[in-house]
């Protein structure tokens, strides 16, 4: 079992900055991946950024150059970091990660992009 909690989300204005932060807990050895996925009201799900264990990343289109993903592997923190934020980025933030083939899901956090 893998416990997420995510942390930062908050209300900013348009062109501001947040930092999103999710610290893993429990049987943390098998985890590979990590990631953000964010869903707004009456949209699916979608993946903002993911990050390998050895620090590979990739960013959904709409995030590129704006977001940037780390992961602090001895900490079991994956980190976002969100800069030139739009309103369009308003959603609520998930934490993900794999672990032994089984999906995990932090409780997610808000985050308002005011225009």
């Amino acid at each position: 079992q893998v416990q997420l909690v995510e942390s930062g989300g908050g209300l900013v204005q348009d062109g501001g900055s947040l930092r999103l932060s999710c610290v893993a807990s429990g049987v943390t050895s098998s985890i590979s991946h990590m990631g953000w996925y964010r869903q707004a009201p009456g949209h699916q799900r979608e993946l903002v950024a993911s990050i390998s264990r050895s620090g590979s990343s990739n960013y959904a289109d709409s995030v590129k150059g704006r977001f940037a993903i780390s992961r602090d592997n001895a900490k079991n923190t994956v980190y976002l970091q969100m800069n030139s934020l739009k309103p369009e980025d308003t959603a609520v933030y998930y934490c993900n990660t794999v672990s032994n083939f089984v999906w995990y899901w932090g409780p997610g956090t808000q985050v308002t992009v005011s225009s």
